[in-house]
């Protein structure tokens, strides 16, 4: 059961919030604009804000298809967090020869795993892709089964892994639009990760030859878009053209995802800029004590732990909205409220649209030590001393 706090205060609260830290729009004129031009050829896609989670704009988000090799950047963010990049690699006779886009790994050569996890995701070698789940996980089938749960632990409801690379050599290998932007903000967290999406060219020894090995990006926004700021290709005869890229401007840091798409480089470049013109990342609670809240038990005593930072249009902040809803407060001998568990939480909504769900927590007061407590401690602190002299 919950109770709503006074409209009037809370009204207050969040007109004050937005005086004090609303941020102006570039283009104060535009009201959301035009939907943005993607092309028709797209399966499924989705324009996503990396930071919040927000979606702006989004086509069969949730449809279940095949994603070729978009699947490494799992592969890629779980190499990584496996603490192994340093890690000297055997490549063993199940990765040599691989099929696909290959990094021309040699049966028996010994390669750093950092070395191959550039190699993946620069050059999509799918060579390196089952090197670095046999590393990692023990076996193929042992990493998958990390990347699945991972992909639990995301929240990626439409996904399934059944190999590294994304080869259709099953029909148990799926994702979605959605899915896989949720994966990507979640990487893109990872100071490391961030260097690797983002590298356009990349040298790793090769033992043996005369030459070292020297990798390209593929993905050809790097390149070509002043914004980006990573990405990662797909291909194969069933999934078609699939590609994640993100890209920065202002502050602003947004997530492209498409899934069969023929013109995905344009595609990606427009719905970026159409996001980079239309929404603007507004603060709406900042960290710490939420004012202006008069029920007795909860004054002084709510807290929100992060920022609330969404990207808004300027119609949308026009029309903004707040509820904030807690829990009704215990009885008087049941009042040890754990601080992990949210007591209540601000919904903002534009229109008909919810945009954002804050949890808040509560936080007890520190008793302050009284006179006698002090004097203890003093007398404890100063004898103790003596004692060791």
């Amino acid at each position: 059961m919950s109770i709503t706090v006074m409209r009037k205060a809370l009204i207050c609260f969040i007109t004050l919030a937005l005086l004090l830290v609303g941020i102006p729009f570039q283009n104060a004129s535009a009201k959301g604009g035009s939907p943005p031009q993607i092309s028709d050829s797209a399966a499924a896609s989705i324009l996503m804000d990396q930071d919040s989670g927000r979606v702006l704009y989004g086509k069969n988000i949730h449809q279940k298809r095949r994603i070729a090799s978009i699947t490494k950047v799992m592969t890629a963010i779980l190499a990584i967090e496996s603490g192994k990049l340093n890690k000297t690699v055997t490549i063993s006779s199940n990765a040599y020869g691989t099929e696909g886009s290959s990094l021309y790994l040699k049966k028996g050569e010994k390669i750093k795993l950092k070395d191959l996890v550039y190699g993946l995701m620069l050059r999509s070698g799918n060579d390196a892709a089952v090197a670095i789940a046999e590393a990692v996980g023990g076996s193929v089938q042992g990493f998958t089964t990390l990347m699945n749960k991972k992909a639990k632990e995301l929240g990626m409801m439409d996904t399934n892994f059944s190999n590294p690379h994304g080869l259709d050599n099953t029909e148990d290998h799926y994702s979605s639009a959605y899915d896989m932007a949720i994966l990507t903000s979640y990487a893109m967290k990872n100071p490391t990760f961030q260097t690797i999406f983002k590298t356009k060219y990349y040298t790793a020894p090769n033992p043996g030859e005369k030459w070292d090995r020297k990798w390209k990006n593929k993905n050809k926004l790097l390149f070509q878009y002043d914004y980006s700021t990573g990405g990662k290709t797909g291909y194969t005869t069933l999934a078609r053209r699939t590609l994640i890229s993100t890209a920065s401007k202002d502050g602003e840091n947004l997530i492209v995802v498409t899934l069969n798409d023929g013109n995905d480089w344009q595609d990606h470049m427009n719905l970026f800029n159409w996001g980079f013109t239309y929404f603007q990342p507004t603060t709406i609670v900042k960290k710490g004590k939420i004012t202006g809240i008069d029920d007795p038990f909860y004054q002084n005593h709510l807290f929100a732990r992060r920022d609330l930072t969404i990207p808004l249009t300027a119609e949308e902040k026009e029309n903004l909205k707040t509820d904030l809803t807690l829990k009704t407060p215990p009885k008087e001998d049941e009042r040890d409220v754990s601080p992990s568990t949210p007591v209540g939480h601000l919904t903002v909504t534009a229109g008909d649209k919810t945009l954002a769900t804050l949890p808040l927590f509560y936080q007890a007061k520190e008793k302050k030590p009284s006179f006698w407590s002090d004097l203890f401690n003093f007398i404890h602190n100063l004898f103790g001393a003596a004692s060791h002299d």
